[in-house]
């Protein structure tokens, strides 16, 4: 198959496509032998973004997501949450169009996860295009305005969760 994003052909068109998106593995690929600020410095350069426009998101991410008192900190000793909030903000720091998030909000202590859910929410009122597996129903209802439900790697229902909720009580009045 094809995969589109803003009409780009992700087959044809990758390097354009990387520029516009911010990914969020639910497995962390960090460069654990770089402090939480090197690796945004990093991951800003490597969007190409300025030094100057790189230094200004990392200190305004670290602070935003409650890293700032351990951005010199190695990220081999940050705890599970904290190298969730690394990686978020790396894939938030060229401020992309689309994010792909898996599982967001794993690890991440209940202050935090209120914290992210509030920051996915305004992207998502910028226009910020939010694509996000998860198996926490709570989310969903917090953030997603469509949803679709996966089986064995099929869709088997689409659309707002009171439309699905309304699909579910038909399939049921039906058997």
């Amino acid at each position: 198959g094809e995969a589109f994003i803003e009409g780009r052909n992700l087959a044809k068109e990758p390097l354009e496509i990387k520029r516009i998106i911010g990914v969020l593995p639910e497995e962390l690929p960090l460069y654990e032998r770089l402090t939480g600020e090197e690796y945004l410095l990093f991951a800003g350069r490597m969007y190409g973004l300025t030094k100057e426009d790189t230094r200004k998101r990392t200190d305004e991410l670290l602070t935003f997501l409650s890293l700032d008192e351990d951005r010199g900190r190695l990220i081999l000793d940050y705890s599970q949450g904290m190298r969730k909030k690394v990686a978020l903000a790396a894939a938030l720091i060229h401020n992309p169009r689309v994010l792909f998030l898996d599982e967001p909000l794993n690890g991440i202590d209940p202050v935090s996860g209120r914290v992210v859910t509030d920051l996915l929410r305004r992207l998502a009122q910028k226009g910020v295009t939010l694509f996000f597996t998860t198996h926490v129903l709570d989310v969903v209802e917090r953030l997603c305005d469509e949803v679709a439900i996966i089986d064995r790697g099929r869709i088997v229902a689409q659309g707002s969760l009171d439309e699905i909720r309304r699909q579910r009580e038909v399939g049921r009045d039906a058997t």
